[in-house]
């Protein structure tokens, strides 16, 4: 059966968080159920839906930022109390708005996930987790890394508490008590969590997690050991994971899968095999996806799926025939109920038109007034800046709850813009070779009307850091402006992993003077990205990182006054190196630096390059030919007299010629790369080469593996 799925939009609200909406359960003989969410203005919202109209049952006061919304109850009874998260604090209300719960949890950091079961609250700020009973504290665990979520295995079926956290190191952590249980690795950081089903499936056990890399997957929490049931790569390249719900929508008797994403991508799965589930039907809506809900509001008998967005909007995917198609000669009879909603929302629209053109009046009288002050009008920005690990370039997501006029970028290291088919703004780069005030990227996107959304790729080169800055311009009045800042680590290129290849070439740095534990931390943290800023619990940690680009390799262990520093990349070894010795100096403080260099990681390191480069070459070469076939092939009339080579060339020139723009500058990257190896290898033997790059440069010209390995060995 296909899935036909009409939007209806119901309420707007102010800007939302992630998890703040729930459908309340259905009561008495009522079949529809009511919507209730909450706001960044610290509103809380529950409406009905009758005749078409939203109709309110309970609205709050503002206050501070709502984080989550959670629906709890005593177990085995409809789960009809709606807890919200603000600040530090937790409060209840009831179904019809009635407020018997304000708990002050005195948390020095605010509250980032909430979950709820009966008499427990599990509450996380960024690296504390607290679980609550009664309102009276019982246990406490401290994090390696950021708390993005958390939810509690069902206590009706596992007959005790156990929590798990999603955390952003891409670890799912299993308490029991206070204590770590186990932890278990997921492919990408983990942003949401949810129960199989809603009631964690047959076992109890079962959890969905969504990933801010846009991964899905299930994982059996047994009490033994993690036992990963499936999971699903994000292929479309599409955005990450907010928001997982379950719900029968096709209503065959197996609930379907609601994925909701952060490029505004609503997704549902079907289980048409026992393994893993497949895409049965997807909508895009124009901004990020916050909340999904399966349900029904809007019309008794009427399935559908209600989502709420970043900017408020509260929507349904309805399975009801909302719209019917007619031709041209047929006559469209409309119902009564409907002629009355068309001439209110007529009636609506004149006044608010009305009321514009005076408040616009109003402002321009004020405007010439002397004592008159004109406040900046405020807008949230909802940013992401992430490292892709398939092209090892930096995405920044901009969403702005008004339309975007223009973003402005500015930063004061050589980076390079790539192109983003999502993208429709109009792009204008400044050339900024002969400046001299330190600008070397200046780009201004011009958005097209109501553009909410726009997403950037950015390629880095590791050893130069520095900070991107992005201008936003929002289409409001009076004008103004917010400046959002990203660091550009010096290693930018690097990405958090769990485990590396122990048995490669590798070459060490080592460290030691009079600094602190938290000292070398925040070294860390400034040359890598993914590395929590708190400092870690203990007398010594160990980091695994690999580079996106290359595959190279990096272990950094360090405690109180000595630091180790491996990695089979002798470039990532003097970036390091020149980077720690410039923080150290800032502090005065005085490091004792010592290098082991491994000869054989530099040919190591060639021969990772080696297919990258010879791919990047053959494609260059193909594109080069295309036109001159394509003149042949019109001339001649056909490409029989072509050898089978050529012919493939000119069949596949479309898709060559994307994936060339696609990566324009990455044979560049790779002969900077090469050449970065090259002056490093002999820096260390305290040689400068600088004056042998032309002839690198040539070699690379006319490439060949072995030749380039033999300079590399002979060259003095």
């Amino acid at each position: 059966m296909e899935l036909s799925l009409t939007r209806v939009d119901y309420l707007q609200v102010g800007v939302t968080s992630q998890k703040t909406m729930k459908l309340l359960p259905t009561s008495g003989r009522k079949a529809t159920q009511k919507v209730v969410i909450g706001d960044q203005d610290g509103v809380v919202t529950c409406f009905g839906i009758k005749k078409g109209e939203a109709v309110p049952v309970f609205k709050t006061l503002p206050g501070e930022k709502i984080a989550r919304l959670e629906l709890g109850g005593a177990p085995n009874t409809p789960q009809e109390k709606i807890f919200v998260a603000s600040g530090s604090e937790v409060r209840g209300f009831t179904k019809r708005g009635k407020q018997f719960l304000s708990f002050d949890t005195n948390l020095t950091e605010s509250i980032k996930a909430m979950y709820v079961s009966g008499a427990d609250l599990f509450l996380c700020a960024s690296y504390i987790y607290n679980h609550y009973c009664d309102c009276k504290d019982q246990h406490y665990f401290l994090s390696g890394d950021k708390i993005n979520d958390v939810l509690c295995l069902p206590v009706e079926k596992l007959s005790c508490s156990t929590p798990v956290l999603a955390c952003q190191d891409r670890v799912l952590r299993v308490l029991q008590g206070s204590d770590l249980l186990y932890e278990t690795e997921v492919p990408g950081p983990p942003s949401v969590l949810a129960l199989k089903e809603g009631n964690g499936g047959d076992s109890g056990e079962e959890v969905l997690f969504g990933t801010s890399d846009g991964k899905i997957g299930l994982i059996q929490m047994s009490t033994a050991s993690p036992v990963e049931k499936w999971k699903i790569e994000n292929e479309k390249k599409r955005g990450g994971i907010l928001c997982i719900d379950s719900f029968d929508i096709v209503g065959d008797g197996v609930k379907e899968l609601l994925i909701g994403r952060d490029d505004g991508i609503l997704e549902i799965y079907n289980f048409e095999n026992a393994n893993s589930p497949v895409l049965r039907h997807e909508y895009a809506f124009s901004e990020s996806v916050t909340s999904v809900q399966g349900g029904c509001v809007g019309k008794e008998g009427y399935d559908e799926i209600i989502t709420s967005t970043y900017s408020g909007w509260v929507s349904g995917l309805t399975t009801e025939l909302v719209h019917k198609e007619c031709g041209s000669g047929d006559k469209v009879k409309m119902s009564h109920e409907m002629q009355n909603k068309i001439l209110s929302l007529r009636n609506d629209l004149e006044h608010l038109q009305v009321k514009v053109l005076q408040e616009r009046e109003k402002y321009q009288l004020n405007s010439q007034s002397s004592t008159a002050v004109s406040t900046v009008p405020t807008f949230s920005i909802n940013d992401k800046f992430t490292l892709n690990r398939d092209d090892a370039s930096y995405s920044l997501v901009l969403e702005v709850q008004t339309a975007i006029d223009t973003v402005l970028l500015q930063c004061d290291v050589p980076i390079d813009l790539k192109d983003v088919d999502k993208n429709s703004a109009v792009v204008s780069v400044v050339d900024c070779e002969s400046e001299p005030n330190g600008n070397f990227l200046l780009a201004t996107y011009r958005c097209q009307a109501n553009t909410t959304r726009l997403e950037l790729k950015i390629l880095s080169i590791e050893g130069r850091y520095g900070t991107l800055q992005a201008y936003v311009i929002p289409r409001v009045q009076p004008k103004t402006c917010q400046v959002q800042q990203y660091q550009i680590k010096p290693l930018s290129l690097h990405q958090r992993t769990h485990c590396i290849d122990h048995d490669r070439p590798m070459n060490t740095l080592i460290l030691k003077g009079p600094f602190s534990f938290a000292e070398v931390h925040s070294w860390v943290v400034f040359c890598l990205p993914e590395v929590p800023e708190k400092t870690p619990v203990g007398e010594s940690i160990s980091f695994y990182f690999q580079n996106t680009f290359l595959d190279t390799q990096l272990e950094c262990t360090y405690r109180k006054g000595e630091g180790y520093f491996k990695s089979d990349n002798i470039s990532t070894i003097s970036i390091l190196k020149d980077v720690l010795s410039k923080e150290a100096t800032k502090r005065k403080i005085n490091l004792s630096i010592s290098c082991d260099i491994n000869e054989a990681s530099v040919n190591h390191t060639l021969k990772l390059i080696h297919p990258k480069l010879e791919y990047q070459l053959m494609l260059a070469k193909k594109v080069e030919l295309i036109d001159a076939l394509k003149e042949l092939q019109t001339h001649e009339g056909n490409m029989d007299f072509l050898i089978p080579e050529y012919r493939n060339i000119v069949e596949e020139a479309e898709q060559l010629l994307k994936e060339h723009e696609k990566q324009p500058a990455s044979l560049e990257r790779l002969y900077g790369m090469i050449t970065d190896l090259f002056i490093d290898k002999f820096k260390f033997k305290g040689t400068n080469v600088k004056t042998k790059v032309p002839l690198l440069l040539e070699i690379l010209g006319s490439y060949d593996q072995n030749t380039l390995l033999a300079f590399f060995d002979s060259a003095v």
